[in-house]
């Protein structure tokens, strides 16, 4: 099962290895699931550490570099799907671009424009409820 990873579920593992996001960030990275990013994932994870964390761009490096070891990471594709209509934020359809590219099942954020957005495919979930998700029963 495919999960794509948005940029603030990457941010607070990035920054913390305690708490929900970390904890759905490693079941997303593990099997039975592919953990997967894309450009846009890592050019925006770069643009908040630079203005917002400038003293922990050490830490993303290195949390990048070995989360790279265990995600897919996917391009986003130049042909635009007319479901990114239903998002608010047009930073956020490149992502959701990428997702649907790559035939992610999910897409695990923390973003209220993807979990409010109505989309059921890929599936929006955040967290907490990716924390609590039973893949088996399903």
């Amino acid at each position: 099962m495919k999960v794509l990873i948005d940029t603030n579920i990457l941010i607070s593992a990035a920054l913390s290895n305690k708490g929900t996001p970390y904890k759905a960030f490693i079941k997303a990275v593990n099997f039975p699931f592919r953990g997967i990013i894309c450009e846009q994932n890592v050019s925006e994870l770069r643009r908040i550490f630079s203005s917002k964390f400038p003293n922990r761009l050490f830490a993303l490096e290195t949390f990048l570099s070995t989360a790279l070891l265990t995600l897919d990471y996917v391009a986003i594709p130049d042909i635009a799907y007319d479901i990114e209509q239903q998002l608010r934020d047009i930073n956020d359809r490149p992502i959701l671009r990428a997702a649907i590219y790559a035939d992610a099942d999910m897409i695990l954020t923390g973003d209220k424009d993807f979990l409010e957005s109505g989309i059921q495919r890929p599936r929006m979930i955040s967290a907490s409820d990716f924390i609590n998700y039973d893949y088996i029963s399903l």
